[in-house]
């Protein structure tokens, strides 16, 4: 049992047994993403061609603050909002495609961007499968 789930089941309020494995794997891949995001576009920023991998630092930042955000939203469960999760998660969704489509253009040159484009990926779905269950 990681750190996420542990202090989910502590909670006072409860999350419904079903949701829990789903919320935990959302959570811990956008947190994932963040980081993998985050250190992808400090990579980028060493690369001899940063000139054409500016869109990439774009993206790759674009999407570690939305996963940061997407992370911090999803986890509260006091006055829980539902409607603002599932605004977060898809918005999570789309930010994350488009920098895993980004990272693959460069993942044969960079083996960050392939890796940030396999975390993104993962993330996304996460979200996607937390963003159905919230229904």
């Amino acid at each position: 049992m990681n750190t996420t789930t542990t202090m989910l089941q502590t909670h006072p309020h409860g999350i419904p047994q079903q949701q829990l494995a789903v919320l935990t794997a959302c959570l811990d891949a956008c947190q994932a993403c963040e980081q993998a995001c985050t250190q992808c576009a400090d990579a980028c920023l060493s690369e001899q061609s940063l000139d054409q991998l500016a869109s990439c630092i774009a993206t790759n930042l674009d999407c570690a603050d939305i996963c940061a955000a997407t992370a911090h939203i999803t986890a509260r469960h006091t006055a829980f909002n539902s409607d603002t999760a599932a605004a977060v998660l898809a918005a999570c969704e789309t930010t994350c495609r488009a920098c895993a489509q980004e990272c693959e253009q460069h993942a044969e040159h960079h083996q960050h961007c392939k890796i940030c484009a396999e975390v993104c990926g993962q993330c996304e779905q996460a979200c996607r499968d937390l963003r159905a269950q919230l229904g």
